[in-house]
């Protein structure tokens, strides 16, 4: 069994069609259909159903995919750990981010650690929490920023960089965008505009009101940052949002106004696998940012 068999099997279930699988790879089609002849008959078994000019895995090619991904990965990562190994300096990290996290936190470390280590490279993935999660744990990528930081995760370790507060997003119509301040209970009879159920940025505001005694009104839900202000600022409705999200907010359209009674808070940190040693270069942006946000903690 040879690791060009493997990856030609992975092209071919994913795109169940093998000239389609031979254009992304560059090889003939006839290269790709002896390979995958040659694996099933060392394996006894038939990977995939010839459907007319299309492919479909077999039960057993399903599971046999599963497996050989995970295979595969964990092959390219023993290789990224040598490469890095030989030159760690040289090294390329797969970094997840959250929408609330990417106008300020993710170009300012990132800016930061490329001062220090302008030759490792990076790949950003934006992504849902629960994606970036599983993404991590699944070695699609390889940290991830994420707020709020997992603590009771099997597979995932992470670390608290600091804590912030929830501040209400209100029209600048908004008989309280002049306030410095507002009670969350005071907000009960307001029309919101969140982000749809599934998000967290939901349910920790859902959370929020129903802790100071309501459950919030929705009237409009918008999939990403900038929908949500957007209709904050055409007089839609208000929403609840960290303070990390509100880095480019347009004084005249909205207002930033600051909630007691409860606080709102929500940790903001870095995940990583709990059982896979990072690469060198992973290791180290992983210490640079915990060092990085402990130096900051102690200049506030």
């Amino acid at each position: 069994m040879e690791l060009r068999q493997l990856r030609y099997f992975v092209e071919v279930a994913e795109r169940e069609h093998v000239s389609d699988a031979a254009a992304e790879l560059h090889v003939a089609q006839s290269a790709i259909s002896r390979q995958i002849a040659n694996l099933e008959a060392e394996l006894g078994v038939e990977l995939f159903e010839r459907e007319g000019r299309n492919v479909r895995l077999t039960h057993i090619g399903k599971i046999f995919l599963t497996h050989t991904k995970t295979a595969l990965k964990a092959i390219d990562h023993a290789k990224k750990q040598i490469d890095e190994y030989i030159d760690p300096e040289r090294g390329s990290i797969k970094i997840g981010f959250p929408t609330s996290l990417a106008s300020n936190l993710l170009p300012t470390v990132v800016s930061e650690f490329k001062k220090k280590h302008p030759k490792i490279a990076f790949q950003l993935r934006q992504g849902s929490y629960n994606f970036l999660i599983e993404s991590v744990e699944n070695r699609e990528i390889d940290v991830a920023f994420l707020g709020p930081v997992p603590t009771e995760h099997p597979d995932i370790l992470g670390d608290i960089l600091f804590t912030e507060s929830f501040y209400a997003l209100v029209p600048n119509s908004h008989p309280i965008a002049e306030q410095s301040s507002v009670n969350l209970r005071d907000l009960h009879d307001e029309s919101f505009v969140l982000f749809p159920e599934g998000y967290v940025l939901h349910q920790l505001v859902i959370d929020g009101c129903k802790q100071a005694g309501f459950t919030p009104n929705i009237s409009s839900q918008g999939e990403d940052l900038d929908a949500i202000k957007g209709l904050v600022a055409a007089g839609i409705g208000i929403t609840l949002l960290p303070e990390s999200a509100f880095n480019d907010l347009n004084p005249y359209y909205s207002a930033k106004v600051a909630i007691q009674n409860p606080e709102l808070k929500r940790t903001v940190g870095i995940i990583i696998p709990k059982n896979r040693k990072l690469a060198p270069s992973e290791q180290v942006f992983y210490e640079f940012i915990k060092e990085f946000f402990s130096i900051l903690q102690r200049f506030q």
